[in-house]
């Protein structure tokens, strides 16, 4: 399907978080934080490897104390060149210590690490290392002065905040890093991001934080985000729930997918099922996107279940299905073939395979690179 609208971007500084470009023109990245005990070295390990599968750009992993450092320098040896993000609060030696072991970002803000030769010291360690550091404010988590300041949470109180941390970097001549301001109301959250992207040139994680289970954090995480990337402002992004983190990683897709910002995987356009159907739809496609789960190779695929709608959605994608007497299935917006209901998943499945091993092949004889 060819997309015409292109969301003009907020330029930014780029970082490295590895091998990972964050911010300037590079592609928003998707992260997540596993939620294992970090001393678990083949736990973390497994989830890291299950995050990256699902489409992870980048993993953070919390490191609360030196032993969890250790384990974190075992766990970076298993996964390579993965890009992962420590996140510290407070003790500065465990900054010391990640930095050594192969951290690719550190997540502590410097205002909480205490003198100002402990916070000299993790920059320095940073710059020697070439580790961008991420500024995170959270609303829930303000310093008490801002507390009593502003009477509660409010987007000033948490860009002060951020300012306050960013204008330590700054004294000490270190611009690699990026912020995040998150809340859990998405207007505190957006409202937040939209001053602070006037006053730094830095990138910005995006996030709303402790936004609830699967469906309800997916529903808040897609508008607070979605409103954010829609006016060019964020370089990662981050979906908190109270569920498997693959799932933030999904859910994460699913937002930079729907405004066309990065494809990746099936794009499944699907009737919402009536009546007037011919086959059952809401079977087909769970049945469908479970078979193609493990696909990354972006594809654009509508399953619709009569005439109505079909005909004109399956002409806009590389494979269609529109229901009829009988149900027809196009290739290329052309029709092609008709399918009966009892091998519909099967057919499908194997057209929709047969695409990407071609388009695959048209790359691959142009030379040419998929985009993620």
């Amino acid at each position: 399907m060819q997309h015409t609208h292109t969301i003009p971007r907020r330029l930014s500084r780029q970082i490295m978080v590895g091998k990972i470009p964050v911010g300037g023109d590079a592609p928003v990245s998707v992260q997540s934080m596993t939620n294992t005990e970090t001393c678990d070295v083949e736990a973390t390990v497994a989830q890291i490897n299950a995050l990256r599968h699902a489409g992870a750009d980048i993993v953070r992993v919390s490191v609360p104390s030196m032993e969890a450092a250790e384990a974190f320098g075992a766990i970076k040896k298993r996964v390579g060149c993965f890009a992962l993000i420590t996140d510290i609060h407070f003790d500065y030696r465990i900054a010391l210590r990640v930095a050594e072991l192969g951290a690719d970002c550190l997540r502590i803000n410097p205002g909480n690490i205490g003198r100002e030769d402990r916070v000299r010291a993790v920059i320095e360690a940073a710059r020697d290392k070439g580790i961008p550091i991420r500024i995170g404010v959270n609303a829930g988590s303000l310093e008490k002065d801002l507390q009593e300041k502003y009477g509660e949470p409010t987007p000033e109180a948490m860009v002060e905040s951020a300012l306050r941390h960013v204008e330590i970097l700054d004294r000490l001549n270190y611009p690699d890093f990026k912020v995040s301001l998150k809340a859990s109301d998405v207007f505190l959250t957006v409202e937040a991001y939209r001053l602070l992207a006037k006053q730094i040139e830095q990138p910005l994680h995006l996030g709303i934080t402790e936004a609830g289970s699967l469906r309800s954090g997916a529903v808040k995480s897609a508008i607070g985000l979605g409103l954010l990337l829609s006016e060019g402002i964020g370089d990662t992004i981050r979906v908190s729930l109270a569920a498997d983190p693959v799932e933030e990683i999904k859910v994460g897709w699913d937002i930079l997918k729907s405004l066309h910002l990065r494809s990746r995987g099936i794009n499944l356009i699907a009737c919402p099922s009536c009546s007037r159907q011919e086959f059952d739809v809401i079977k087909v496609v769970n049945m469908l996107e479970q078979r193609l789960e493990g696909i990354s190779t972006p594809l654009d695929v509508a399953v619709i279940g009569c005439v109505v709608n079909g005909p004109g959605e399956a002409r806009e994608v590389a494979v269609g299905l529109t229901g009829g007497k009988p149900n027809l299935l196009y290739i290329d917006g052309q029709p092609h073939h008709k399918v009966t209901n009892e091998n519909l998943v099967d057919e499908l499945e194997r057209t929709i395979l047969e695409r990407i091993e071609i388009n695959k092949l048209a790359t691959e004889n142009t030379g040419g690179t998929e985009k993620a």
